[in-house]
């Protein structure tokens, strides 16, 4: 795969199509909360020689700094970012895991310092490096008072695993005033579990947005992404161009959501 680094040129051709891209996406057509599966750090790093997948993930990690700028711009409100499962964390090799995690770290930390926007931690903490575990709470409450962009960061984060998080949460509240169980089971809605969920009280994704053409979820908001539309791209991660997101928001803009229709 070519690398996009050495085909968008950023020249005067490329400015132009921009321009005219952005001005083809109505405001009020923009998805209010975008979700990014970022994938193929790895392959990247694997074709440009790269002697560890640790460059790649460290592309990746500015190139989601490049793409929240993207959503800043055209007026998305949510961004979430997927950029450590449950099962990496069990999974992936320790070396690589360890730069992973420092990557993420300093990502966090960045993101937290750039104008008022909101970062927040979703995603269990028991299993994470106390470090980083330190970092995400730390950005998360300095950042608390922001009305700019909201920043999800899914570290350790697994969609299944959130939904028990949050069936569990209800069940302790539930006790906690005493409440039996065949009350919780008569009184239990799809609304009451949202509120519980890590993301409770924003709104759901409309638009979930993968690279490096991979088309399945990866237990990734499996329960917010319900109604959710989806754009797969080929590039991967580190090879993202603006044209590429701009594209995948104009394609949403003229689908016909028909919420399970």
């Amino acid at each position: 795969m070519t690398s996009a680094r050495s085909t968008q040129g950023q020249g005067p051709l490329y400015r132009l199509y921009i321009g005219r891209l952005r001005r083809q996406i109505a405001p009020e057509s923009v998805p209010r909360h975008v979700a990014m599966m970022i994938d193929g750090n790895r392959r990247w790093a694997r074709q440009l020689g790269y002697a560890t997948a640790a460059e790649g993930h460290r592309a990746g990690a500015a190139k989601m700094r490049e793409f929240l700028e993207w959503c800043d711009s055209v007026g998305v409100s949510v961004v979430s970012l997927y950029l450590l499962s449950l099962d990496n964390l069990r999974r992936r090799p320790t070396q690589e895991l360890d730069a992973l995690i420092e990557i993420i770290a300093e990502l966090a930390d960045s993101l937290s310092h750039v104008r008022d926007w909101r970062v927040q931690h979703v995603g269990r903490s028991e299993g994470l490096p106390p470090e980083l575990s330190h970092v995400l709470a730390d950005v998360q409450e300095r950042t608390l008072g922001n009305t700019g962009l909201h920043v999800n960061l899914a570290v350790g984060y697994g969609g299944r695993g959130e939904i028990v998080d949050a069936v569990r949460s209800i069940i302790q509240q539930h006790d906690e005033r005493g409440g039996t169980l065949e009350e919780l089971a008569a009184s239990l809605t799809p609304e009451q579990i949202a509120e519980h969920l890590y993301t409770g009280g924003q709104p759901d994704p409309d638009l979930v947005i993968r690279t490096s053409g991979e088309q399945r979820l990866s237990d990734f908001l499996l329960w917010q992404s319900a109604h959710s539309e989806f754009y797969f791209v080929e590039a991967l991660g580190p090879d993202l161009r603006e044209v590429d997101f701009l594209r995948a928001i104009r394609d949403y803009a003229g689908r016909d959501r028909r919420y399970g229709g």
